[in-house]
């Protein structure tokens, strides 16, 4: 009894602490407050999107740490309203843009790049500057992706159960995984790390392709992600979640993701026009339909659907056989895999991979812990 008492406890403690999070961010001590994601761009363009609040002052005489300022913080985060029509002024070199906030204080900006970045490097710092009515302005910075010169491929990935093992289909087990495990302790897929290698530096190894990643989690687990990237050695990249759970008190619940997931792979397949791509996913949510409809929406720009087998289910298989069938007269083809080596097998012999990062892939593979994946599983009919 007194085990699962404690590990209730522990739970519930770091829940809090991981709701709390984000108002450790020397902005969210009080009044407006500015939370950009990172962004990404082409040599033409460059998209960056981020929140602005008001955030409640810290009351007097709660502690700077321990539980009891965490159960505040999540109070506080809970209370916050998102300012309409505050104006967001981003820099970029010596490219700027002015865009004003929604309803929810969420906003999205495309900047042109009518001046040229250096080309000595490919992430570039971006400057905000918030402006609301009867509030002080607020400054802060995000970094941006822009590749040197135009990617032969586009690499976009979803996080939860393609990269790293969450259980997405498995509330409570997703919650202990986001909140309780610590980065080190998280489980990266046997061989992810060296796919997404061999897939950013291409054929020839030399290769700095984008990969943007989307994630269902929400933004408290975004430092998290960075060091579970860090520390499994996988490329860091733009990571964009699609929702931000509701924590407010006009949304209580989360939102749906597919249809804003839809819109945002749209969005950053505009910004890299005419790049052609390919998506990776998992059979546990709707990305297989989702990617399919990317497809069907924009002929001729994915390359290959990579969906890692994660669901059991007969049912669930069959349905996603019926998206290769679907598939089958476009020039994209949709594996089922329930490993690394079977995605990177199939990129090698596209050309989107070398001889070298597929081997690190089975070497990477056959030296890791095992997968909590199927054991069995073929690729879908590459038509």
């Amino acid at each position: 009894m007194m085990p699962t008492l404690r590990r209730t406890a522990l739970f519930v403690k770091r829940l809090t602490g991981g709701l709390a999070r984000p108002m450790k961010h020397p902005q969210a001590s009080s009044g407006l407050t500015v939370t950009p994601y990172r962004g990404f761009g082409s040599r033409r363009e460059a998209f960056l999107t981020g929140r602005v609040f008001h955030q409640a002052p810290l009351v007097r005489g709660i502690p700077r740490r321990g539980f009891l300022r965490d159960l505040v913080d999540v109070g506080r985060r809970i209370a916050r309203r998102g300012v309409a029509e505050a104006s967001v002024d981003i820099r970029l070199g010596d490219n700027h843009a002015t865009v004003t906030t929604d309803r929810d204080g969420y906003f999205e900006a495309r900047l042109p790049l009518a001046s040229s970045l250096p080309r000595d490097r490919v992430w570039h710092l971006a400057e905000l500057w918030v402006t609301a009515a009867e509030e002080g302005a607020v400054r802060d910075d995000v970094e941006v992706f822009i590749p040197v010169s135009e990617p032969d491929l586009l690499v976009i990935s979803d996080i939860d159960d393609t990269v790293v093992y969450t259980g997405v289909a498995d509330k409570l087990r997703m919650l202990y995984r986001l909140f309780i495990e610590q980065p080190h302790q998280r489980m990266a897929f046997p061989g992810v790390a060296a796919l997404y290698q061999a897939l950013h530096r291409g054929a020839d190894d030399q290769g700095e392709r984008p990969i943007l990643y989307v994630s269902r989690g929400p933004w408290a687990i975004y430092e998290m992600l960075e060091t579970f990237f860090q520390l499994n050695r996988i490329p860091v990249g733009p990571i964009l979640f699609l929702r931000e759970w509701g924590l407010s008190l006009r949304h209580p619940w989360p939102r749906r993701a597919e249809a804003h997931k839809e819109q945002l792979i749209g969005r950053m397949l505009a910004t890299f026009e005419g790049v052609p791509c390919v998506l990776i996913g998992d059979s546990g949510q709707h990305d297989p339909e989702v990617y399919t409809r990317i497809v069907e929406a924009h002929p001729g720009r994915v390359q290959a659907i990579y969906i890692r087998r994660v669901d059991k289910r007969e049912d669930r298989q069959r349905a996603i056989q019926g998206l290769c069938d679907q598939l089958r007269n476009t020039r994209c083809d949709l594996v089922l895999a329930a490993d690394s080596v079977l995605i990177a097998e199939h990129a090698e012999a596209q050309g989107f991979i070398s001889e070298h990062g597929l081997a690190a892939v089975r070497r990477e593979a056959a030296t890791a812990p095992g997968d909590d994946g199927p054991e069995e599983s073929g690729p879908g009919d590459a038509g």
